[in-house]
This record gives structure tokens, sequence and C-alpha cells, in this order.
């Protein structure tokens, strides 16, 4: 079996009536792990308390979570500024690169995809690293 990781904007869109059919499928094809980049991108953005109940609801029942090592941290700051100075990124832009280039490097390392609806940064990662991209 195959190995996906969900970047978060795939939880919000779920979470308000999207991607039903796509997960189904996606949920077939793979076993879906947790990423903690991802869990922390949600409980930081879960503003009410039925956001909070959500989040901390998926973190607690997901059986296994996959973090960064500090390999990772080190090549995405590379990949970074490599990719930022190409494509003209300002700091905010490279700041929120960041999470996907961790999201990216975490799933390489365990053979996983990405599914996301955010293509076009994520086909970035794809270029330079390799990852497997599961666009929405």
């Amino acid at each position: 079996m195959r190995y996906a990781i969900l970047d978060a904007a795939v939880y919000i869109g779920h979470w308000e009536g999207l991607y039903q059919a796509q997960l189904a499928t996606i949920r077939r094809q793979y076993v879906v792990r947790q990423s903690s980049v991802v869990l922390s991108e949600l409980r930081r953005g879960a503003r009410t308390p039925a956001a909070r109940r959500l989040v901390e609801t998926l973190r607690r029942t997901c059986a296994i979570e996959w973090a960064p090592s500090a390999p990772d941290w080190w090549e995405a700051a590379a990949l970074i500024r490599e990719i930022g100075d190409a494509e003209g990124w300002e700091t905010t832009k490279r700041r929120s690169f960041q999470n996907d280039a961790l999201i990216g490097l975490t799933a390489r390392r365990h053979g996983a995809a990405v599914v996301t609806p955010n293509r076009a940064d994520f086909a970035l990662l794809h270029k330079k690293v390799g990852v497997e991209i599961v666009p929405l």
C-alpha cells in the first residue's frame, strides 16, 4: 500500500464540504498519515471552538504522526532560498513556503505522496526534490 499526507488545505476544504469524491478515491489508493506540520497549521488556524475540536480530534485519532527531521529542516532552508531567489519571492512568501517544503520533504523521506489543491507551490517541490504530488 502507498502512503499519502494530506495538505492542510485539503482538511479545510473537506470540513467546508469539498473534495468528498476525491478523498474517497485517495482513501482507497493510499494509507493517509498525519504530518506534524499540517496539524500545526490546522491548530494555528482553528479560531472557533468547533474548529479547535475538529483539529484536536484529528490529532488524537491519528495512528502515526510524521515530523520533519533535522536534515529536512536543513534542506528546506536551501530549497526556500533557491526557489525563492529564482521566483523573486519576498520574505512573507518564503516563510509560508517553508511549511510546504517541510511537508514535501517529510513525505519524500517516507516515500509518500502529498495530496493538495496547492498545485503551484508543490509543483516546484516536485521539480526540485521529486516528491509525488496528487493534485485535487
